[in-house]
């Protein structure tokens, strides 16, 4: 099955045309949902108001911290992240959703549904959850 697209979040839209964010200097992550959680609200912009965080089996709350570039061409803006791994450890990873988080200003970024069936994605013990961005990267600003 298929991710759905990366929804970008309300506030980081505002938030990055003040300057309030910076791609060069933040440090940002991705972290995993449960079908539970209230992360796929764009509404939603503090990160500690996110519901139903994974944790354990393989996964760390506060999820891996990952490389971002932002590249211009012909006008549009490409926003990339580098994709993410964890290894199942101990019982299984099931998560509905992936969010990218800019954990200097504790924002949610976007968020993606991870099978837009949509049902749970799983890796059992010792096999990889993966959180793989689409080359052309994870969302453009034209």
């Amino acid at each position: 099955m298929a991710a759905d697209a990366w929804v970008v979040h309300d506030k980081f839209k505002e938030n990055i045309l003040k300057g309030d964010i910076d791609t060069d200097t933040d440090t940002f992550s991705i972290r995993l949902y449960t079908s539970a959680s209230n992360i796929a609200t764009t509404s939603l912009e503090a990160v500690g108001s996110a519901t139903n965080e994974l944790s354990g089996n393989g996964y760390t709350a506060g999820g891996i911290t990952r490389t971002v570039t932002v590249s211009e061409s012909s006008g549009t803006t490409t926003f990339d992240i580098a994709d993410a791994q964890w290894t199942a450890s101990g019982g299984s990873i099931t998560a509905r959703y992936a969010a990218i988080i800019d954990d200097t200003t504790s924002e949610v970024v976007a968020h993606s549904l991870l099978d837009n069936t949509p049902a749970d994605v799983t890796a059992t013990d010792g096999n990889t959850f993966s959180v793989n961005i689409n080359a052309s990267g994870a969302f453009t600003i034209a």
